[in-house]
């Protein structure tokens, strides 16, 4: 299974937009794109792999695999980037600002579904990254 984020780049921050089967998910923010340094710029485009993921901050989630140079990365929920993110990627259901969004755990939940009934299928799940 494939799902393709597409991002618009601000000095702000990074707004995107999530779908699967060229359907919409949701929205998407994160921190601005910053040479892929640590805590403080969002990862490079590419393709990763999703992995599902549990702690008592974030309970389910998603954990990106194979990040060059980071290590961490995940999609959790958060509604502005630049207080609540070192990094990762938040679904958001609608965009506030740059890199600012709202109902981010609403479509963490709708996207964990998803992803978790692929894992449950043995289906490997792509992420694909690209502006």
């Amino acid at each position: 299974m494939e799902l393709h984020l597409h991002r618009t780049y601000f000095k702000e921050g990074t707004n995107g937009a999530l779908f699967m089967n060229n359907r919409f998910l949701g929205f998407t923010i994160e921190l601005p794109w910053k040479e892929n340094k640590r805590s403080i710029s969002c990862i490079p485009e590419g393709s990763y792999e999703l992995k599902a993921r549990f702690s008592e901050k974030f309970k389910h989630h998603l954990h990106l695999i194979n990040v060059k140079s980071r290590s961490l990365i995940l999609l959790h929920p958060a509604n502005d980037a630049n207080k609540e993110l070192e990094g990762c990627i938040a679904p958001v259901q609608q965009l506030s600002g740059l890199a600012k969004g709202v109902a981010s755990r609403v479509v963490l939940q709708k996207l964990v579904s998803i992803c978790y009934q692929a894992f449950d299928r043995k289906e490997k799940v792509t992420l694909i990254i690209k502006s």
